[in-house]
Parts: C-alpha cells; sequence; structure tokens
C-alpha cells in the first residue's frame, strides 16, 4: 500500500492501529481481498492482530458472501487465543443487517453457533429486524419462536421489531394481534412500540382504533414526547379528521406542551389539503411565537401552495423574506417552484427562477428538465 511504503520511507514502522485502520477501509469499499493481503503483511512483521482486526474482516468476508473464509478467520482467532462473544457476533450481525444483507447476516448468526457462542435476545432481535426490513416475515416468526424454545424471553424491543415488520409490510391485523400477545405476556409497550402500532392503525385506515390505542396509551402512564403527537396529529390529517386534529393541536398548545417544526408543519399541510389557506397561513406565521424557526421544508410547502392558488405576488415575497430571514432556499425547493410554476404556464416566473437556481449553481433536476423540454418542444415557450 502507498500509505505504508510513505510511512517506511520516512523512516516509520506502520503498526497495528495503522494496519486495522487500512483493512477497515479496503473491507468498506469491498476490496477484502486486499485487505486480507494487508492481513497477512501484518502477521509477516510479527505484529499481532486483535479482535478488532478479525472482526472487521469477517464482517468483509461474509458481505461478499465467502463463508469458508469467515469460519476460516474465526477460528484462526480461537487459535490465537481471542475468544470472541456474543457482543462480537452481534456488531457483524447488525451491521450486516444495516446494510441490507440479512442472508449473510444469518450466516453470521450460524456461524456463531458453530464456535459455541449462545446468541442473546439482541442476537436475535436484531435478525428479526432484518428478516422484517426485507419483508420476510414468516423468517421473522420463525425467529421468535425459536428464541423462546431455547429459553429466551422476548422484550419490549424484541416484540416491537416485529410489531414494526408487520405494520410496514401491511399486516396490521397480525400486528394487532401480537400486540395483545405481548400484553398477554406481561411484556409492557415503550412508547416506540405505542408509536409504531399507531402509526400502521393510521396507515391501514384504521382510525377508530387507533385513537382507542392512543387512549390507552395515555392511561398507561408513559410520558408522552412529540413523535406520539406528530403520529396521532398526521393520522388524523391524513384520514379526513382535521378538526379533531386541530382541536387536539390546540389543546396541546393551551397546555403549553413543546411541539415541533413537524408538528406545526403537518398541520399547515392539512390547512391547505383542505381549502384553509387562510388558516395555514397564519399558523405559519406564528410559528416564530412559539419559539420555532421556520424552516426550508415548511417554506416549500406554503410556497408552492401559494403558487397553486395563483397567489403569485405572495409567492414571490415569500421567498423574498425567507432569504432575509437567513433560511436560503435549496435546489429541492427551487426545482419545485420552477416544475409548479411550468405547469401553471407561468414562464416568464419560471425563466426566472431558474436564473435563480443557476446563480445559486443548483442543477435542474431531471423531473424538472423533462417538463422544460416538454413545453419548448411543444411551442409553448
Amino acid at each position: 500500500m502507498f500509505i505504508f511504503t510513505n510511512m517506511r520511507q520516512q523512516g516509520l514502522k506502520p503498526n497495528a492501529v495503522n494496519y486495522a485502520t487500512v483493512m477497515d477501509g479496503l473491507c468498506k469499499a469491498g476490496r477484502v481481498d486486499d485487505a486480507m493481503s494487508q492481513f497477512k503483511q501484518m502477521v509477516s512483521e510479527g505484529l499481532t492482530p486483535n479482535d478488532v482486526v478479525f472482526c472487521t474482516l469477517i464482517h468483509g468476508f461474509c458481505a461478499i458472501g465467502k463463508w469458508n473464509k469467515a469460519e476460516e478467520l474465526t477460528f484462526e482467532m480461537l487459535d490465537r487465543g481471542i475468544q470472541p462473544n456474543v457482543v462480537y457476533f452481534n456488531t457483524i450481525i447488525s451491521n450486516l443487517c444495516q446494510e441490507g444483507r440479512v442472508m449473510e447476516a444469518q450466516h453470521a448468526y450460524d456461524l456463531m453457533v458453530h464456535v459455541g457462542v449462545t446468541p442473546d435476545v439482541i442476537s436475535y432481535s436484531t435478525l428479526i429486524d432484518g428478516y422484517c426490513f426485507d419483508g420476510k416475515m414468516d423468517e421473522a416468526v420463525k425467529l421468535l419462536m425459536g428464541m423462546v424454545d431455547i429459553g429466551l424471553v422476548p422484550n419490549a424491543i424484541t416484540y416491537s421489531t416485529l410489531l414494526n415488520g408487520y405494520c410496514k409490510n401491511g399486516m396490521i391485523d397480525e400486528g394487532l394481534a401480537l400486540f395483545k400477545e405481548m400484553l398477554g405476556k406481561d411484556v409492557k409497550p415503550t412508547a416506540i412500540t405505542y408509536n409504531i402500532m399507531l402509526q400502521g392503525l393510521f396507515q391501514a385506515r384504521r382510525t377508530p382504533d387507533a385513537k382507542e390505542l392512543y387512549v390507552t396509551m395515555v392511561d398507561s402512564g408513559i410520558q408522552l414526547e412529540v413523535v406520539t403527537y406528530n403520529v396521532v396529529l398526521g393520522g388524523l390529517c391524513e384520514n379526513g379528521f382535521l378538526d379533531e386534529a386541530l382541536m387536539m393541536f390546540q389543546g396541546l398548545l393551551s397546555k403549553n406542551i413543546k411541539l415541533d417544526i413537524i408538528t406545526f408543519t403537518t398541520m399547515i399541510v392539512a390547512l391547505f389539503k383542505h381549502g384553509r389557506s387562510k388558516a395555514a397561513m397564519d399558523l405559519f406565521a406564528a410559528i416564530p411565537s412559539h419559539g420555532l424557526v421556520q424552516n426550508v421544508v415548511t417554506y416549500n410547502i406554503v410556497m408552492v401552495n401559494l403558487i397553486n392558488e395563483g397567489l403569485l405576488e405572495e409567492s414571490d415575497n415569500l421567498i423574498l423574506s425567507m432569504e432575509k430571514s437567513g433560511c436560503a432556499p435549496d435546489s429541492r425547493m427551487l426545482n419545485a417552484v420552477v416544475r409548479r410554476l411550468l405547469l401553471g404556464g407561468e414562464m416568464s416566473r419560471a425563466a426566472a427562477y431558474i436564473c435563480k437556481c443557476d446563480e445559486k449553481k443548483f442543477s435542474l433536476e431531471a423531473s424538472t428538465a423533462s417538463l422544460l423540454i416538454s413545453i419548448i418542444s411543444g411551442g409553448e415557450l
């Protein structure tokens, strides 16, 4: 490696940390064989690899499906007197699952068992999450049953992980059944568990069930946070219960409950969607009085809706006030504005915003460019 050659030319000798850093970078770049070459060079120079080095290489070989090499390194690790524990393997399994490599994570799990390391609740929960993310709910359920069979007790995290999988994959009835099973086994749901179920019920348009669950959550004494309020308010708005959402929103404000910009943005979107533009603009203007700052997302929503309603001078003034406040429009916002103006036939205004994109060195997005080309080709511009 050039870096090591350069070090040696300067009279410096690479140490174990230097090698570990380089091997980690090579593995992350998919160059696992090159990392293995550095491992051999490291050993030939009399340096002793530690558990971090082995973890890096084993993860790398698992990620490219070279199970035999991963197993060989694990046994070499054991021969060197380094005993991998469950935390070690959980790290590898977690990293692979985060990369969407659930089958590779399963092989890492199998390797863990093969070398005599007993998996724990975290091992199972992590792998269950990987299968849920991959949409393989049957495999996730088998893992839950498997951990119970060997005497491990699923905790709230395990159940929440599987519940999230059911909700994300549109299996809300199965999620409700599992939630009841969780309660029946005296596993206390956390705020995260409730939030997952509330989100799932609202997405399935089971609003009455969601409202009932929210009441149960409040009665349980769990400390509610803004995330839960955002889920409930967003769900009510999406399912056509705007008045209820507004009543709840105003009630939270009257109790001085700290809400965030997401809460206000959710309500502004809903008000515009239901044709209550003045109320939306009033709420937008009131954001600073609640100790919050309008961000580019909120400005974008208001700007596009003003254009939709033909309030072009107001939209121009809004972007000027936005820039004066120190919140500069980003590429995504300007592209959205250009598209909306082009669709509305406001060619000169669209051209002005295209110039603004150019001034800021923003590129036109593919959808914006396609629309512009279509209009030019049709002789409209």
